[in-house]
């Protein structure tokens, strides 16, 4: 692999863009805290995106329940039959997962993207074994030594997908496409595409997922017209329908909902805006390749920054081809140049 360095002119020519830019985001915030005097207080080290603050929260059971029946075509009415059982780093070594529960004997895990990631059956591996090892633990007379087969709940993997670039409505992805030989372990996740205008039937059977598509949708459809994310924010909240099932949740939570939507989309842009520079000067320069793979690997890692270091250095060794001394000597480059921490 060709030596991928960034000099000392460009890291600090890097470095005053990211700086600007996080300055305009944090000025949107503590505009945004202004205007929002009268709702909950904005906590700031919320990591959560949206759709796991709509559907993973014990108190929108009913939102929850709802989207599994849109999925899998069941009728269930309790809410209080569906049991959480959603990932916290603090026991699991930092890992998380976006939502999990069990209902009628089933684990189901579900993740959400924002941009295609073909390795998520790696992760959905990772975080299963970490739920069924607690399943294993908290379940009375449960003996995985026992003579006796010993019952578990069947899995279901699902990835919410409303990313821009185009993917079918449905696509099954597989562990077994990650190995180079016959394997003995199969992982199959179903991506199902939740942009406004896809999966209408699926959309159309669970009003709490097309009110959040539809959301999404105007947001970046008044992003582009205006130009100012906070203005975009503000005017698709004003523009929901009075009928839309998720829009007192939202009114009641507006700071910490509109600081998730900055957090998501300001951070895509400044890292986007870091990537294309460096590679534009690249381009110009001559060095386009070494270049590239580096920014590639930071803007990868800014997509699994909330994951344990553990799953992005085994993520970005295996898409990149480097060793794990390489792999962690960019994660400390990603959190220098862009002032993260873990």
């Amino acid at each position: 692999m060709k030596s991928i360095t960034i000099s000392i002119e460009e890291y600090a020519k890097m470095q005053a863009t990211i700086k600007k830019l996080q300055e305009e985001i944090e000025q949107s915030k503590h505009s945004t805290e202004e205007n929002d005097t009268n709702t909950e207080v904005i906590n700031s080290q919320h990591k959560d995106r949206l759709f796991k603050f709509v559907f993973g929260k014990p108190d929108n059971k009913p939102w929850t329940l709802s989207l599994y029946n849109a999925i899998n075509g069941t009728d269930y009415t309790d809410p209080n039959e569906l049991d959480f059982n959603t990932i916290e780093d603090a026991l699991y070594m930092k890992m998380k997962n976006d939502i999990s529960f069990i209902i009628h004997f089933e684990m189901n895990l579900w993740e959400h993207q924002s941009s295609y990631n073909p390795n998520m059956p790696f992760r959905f591996l990772e975080y299963a074994g970490a739920l069924y090892s607690k399943y294993g633990e908290t379940t009375e007379k449960f003996n995985q030594y026992s003579s006796t087969l010993q019952r578990i709940p069947t899995p279901r993997c699902i990835c919410f997908y409303n990313g821009n670039e185009e993917q079918p409505e449905s696509k099954l992805l597989h562990l077994s496409d990650a190995y180079t030989g016959k394997g003995d372990i199969q992982v199959e996740v179903t991506m199902l595409n939740i942009n406004f205008g896809k999966n209408k039937e699926l959309l159309d059977a669970c009003k709490p997922l097309y009110e959040y598509s539809w959301l999404i949708d105007r947001i970046r459809s008044n992003q582009k017209s205006i130009n100012n994310l906070k203005t975009a924010v503000n005017k698709t909240v004003e523009e929901m329908p009075d009928d839309f099932i998720i829009k007192p949740f939202i009114i009641a939570n507006r700071a910490e909902v509109k600081n998730m939507l900055f957090e998501e989309y300001d951070e895509k842009k400044y890292m986007n805006l870091f990537i294309e520079e460096g590679r534009e000067k690249g381009r110009e320069e001559g060095r386009n390749e070494g270049k590239a793979n580096t920014l590639s690997i930071l803007h990868t890692i800014s997509e699994l920054k909330d994951e344990s270091d553990t799953e992005i250095v085994s993520s970005i060794m295996k898409q990149y081809g480097i060793s794990e001394n390489e792999a962690y000597n960019f994660i400390d480059q990603f959190r220098m140049i862009f002032n993260y921490q873990h």
